[in-house]
């Protein structure tokens, strides 16, 4: 299985670095360094498919791609 994808970027609003996981819905995180935004987010994806199972909720599987990473 595929992982789910990864965005990082910064936000000047924000002053530091967000990271979402689009399939994951409300699943992101902040950091002051990319590598921060993605550490957290990673404990935020544990947590969200946590609460989902226990929760009984539906887990999606992986789909988003950014359009640079799909073959015509």
């Amino acid at each position: 299985m595929k992982d789910y994808h990864i965005n990082i970027f910064y936000s000047d609003e924000d002053g530091g670095y967000v990271a979402d996981i689009p399939d994951l819905t409300y699943c992101s995180a902040f950091g002051e360094t990319p590598g921060e935004a993605l550490s957290e987010v990673l404990k935020a994806k544990e947590a969200w498919l946590e609460s989902a199972r226990s929760g009984g909720k539906h887990i999606p599987r992986p789909y988003y791609r950014p359009v640079i990473y799909q073959v015509a």
